[in-house]
């Protein structure tokens, strides 16, 4: 074998290789795009979801686009108030993430609930049911459970539980907003985590109408509307919804909805406690209880009539002496 035909060839690639290699080498530091190390930093902030909740391809762009004061430290959803805190001191400005939100499917008329009008048999997917009639139940603005939301969120926050109907789990829900995209029936809404009192209907249809058709549903009565001391429930479209700025989470609602269209579990309610040792008599509280549910004279120790009492917590907040807490 002659030696000279394999080393020929070695050298010859080795010698390529050194030549691509120096080319290469100096290519990338000609041609090298220098990073801000802002962006790195706010980069390194992020939870890393590349979601695009922020409305930007992924977390380095959008960390680029704060750093460049094209987006909020706060328009990360994922992060939340953390992270923005954290983006705001790498910034140097105050954040203000607000109101923490989720995503909550409007929606209770399972199968036990809501009639289907045909038993479907096609892709478990809920836009393609929806191409079918518009899907298989009664109420065509409803969930329909076959999985397209839950397929689509990257946090695992959403199941379709007993009798086809989705249900997110608020406490891994970071609020990307993905499952409301996919959506074909746009039952799916942003809703405050603290929120407890929640209108649990999207049919749109009049009373006489949908009531044949799904038992938990708004029935356009309006009594919720009528019964709400602080006038947070408003009604349109044949659909009453709440104004959250407004709703103290009382759950007079819940118990006046003769549908149950309304969620709230009525245990978390909370009642208003007076400590005698600190309450003056002043009326404060007893003035501006939308229920009357406060019994007392001027510069007497005032009392809660606890079957009055809707845990509102106006008291506790007009109180000046802290006098009132509220406790479950």
């Amino acid at each position: 074998m002659n030696l000279s035909s394999v080393i020929y060839p070695i050298v010859s690639l080795g010698g390529l290789g050194l030549v691509f290699g120096a080319g290469l080498a100096y290519a990338s530091q000609k041609f090298a795009v220098e990073v801000d190390p802002k962006v790195e930093e706010v980069r390194n902030a992020l939870p890393s979801a590349n979601c695009g909740a922020c409305g930007y391809p992924g977390c380095e762009a959008f960390a680029k686009a704060i750093v460049e004061g094209k987006a909020p430290i706060e328009g990360c959803p994922v992060g939340g108030a953390s992270c923005a805190e954290s983006l705001g001191e790498i910034m140097g400005v105050e954040a203000n993430a607000g109101v923490k939100k989720v995503a909550k499917v409007i929606c209770n008329g399972d199968t036990s609930k809501c009639k289907e009008d045909f038993d479907y048999q096609g892709v478990e997917d809920c836009v393609a049911a929806t191409m079918v009639a518009g899907g298989s139940k009664s109420c065509k603005y409803g969930c329909l459970g076959l999985g397209t939301c839950v397929r689509e969120c990257p946090f695992d926050a959403i199941d379709i539980v007993d009798n086809r109907i989705a249900r997110i789990n608020p406490e891994k829900c970071t609020g990307c907003t993905k499952c409301i995209a996919v959506c074909p029936k746009d039952v799916i809404d942003m809703v405050p985590y603290e929120q407890d009192v929640i209108i649990t209907c999207n049919n749109k249809e009049t009373g006489k109408v949908v009531r044949p058709k799904c038992g938990v549903a708004c029935i356009s009565c309006k009594i919720c509307v009528k019964s709400c001391p602080f006038e947070a429930i408003d009604f349109e479209n044949n659909l009453a919804f709440i104004d959250y700025e407004k709703c103290t989470n009382c759950f007079v609602c819940v118990e006046k909805c003769p549908t149950k269209a309304i969620e709230g579990q009525l245990e978390k309610r909370k009642k208003a406690l007076i400590h005698e040792d600190l309450c003056i008599g002043c009326t404060i509280c007893k003035k501006n209880c939308p229920v009357d549910a406060i019994e007392g004279e001027l510069k007497e120790n005032h009392k809660i009539i606890e079957d009055k009492c809707i845990g509102c917590g106006v008291c506790e907040q007009k109180c000046p002496k802290d006098a009132i807490t509220m406790i479950k």
